[in-house]
């Protein structure tokens, strides 16, 4: 028997995303699959469902403060225009967590780079190309998390 552990059988009590869709995009499948298979690794994932706005997201970090990270998709493309206001909700302290984005983030067949450096000049924090890259960022998170609030001396180590 292997000692490696498995994500499907790592423990993730306590921890807790803030998941929705863009606010001009209404693609609700992802959004479910997503939900589904973060609560089959033990998270707790407060799903705001499609067509959510900033303002959303900022009031579901205010209710949820000890969520690891907002996780937004779109696939309309239209993501640019749907996160105007990231930035201050974040520089306001609304929004502390990490958020993460992905999806289709550009209208049309021809993407550039300078979609992503909108993007994290908007305030995104993390851009994936595939949900299934989302455990291991969210577990990457969560371990820097641990070692800032010991490096701080917030826990007894």
């Amino acid at each position: 028997m292997s000692s490696v552990p498995n994500r499907l059988t790592r423990s993730t009590a306590a921890r807790k995303v803030i998941l929705g869709v863009a606010a001009s995009d209404s693609h609700a499948v992802a959004n479910h699959l997503i939900a589904f298979f973060l609560r089959g690794l033990g998270f707790e994932v407060v799903n705001l469902g499609t067509c959510t706005s900033v303002e959303e997201f900022a009031e579901a970090c205010v209710r949820h403060p000890e969520a690891e990270a907002v996780i937004i998709g779109s696939l309309n493309g239209h993501v640019h225009e749907d996160l105007r206001g990231l930035d201050r909700a974040k520089q306001s302290g609304l929004i502390t967590c990490p958020v993460i984005v992905g999806g289709n983030l550009s209208v049309g067949s021809h993407k550039d780079g300078s979609s992503h450096d909108r993007l994290y000049a908007a305030g995104v924090d993390h851009i994936l190309g595939d949900p299934s890259e989302l455990p291991d960022l969210l577990d990457t998170l969560h371990a820097g998390r641990e070692r800032a609030v010991v490096a701080l001396g917030l826990v007894a180590s």
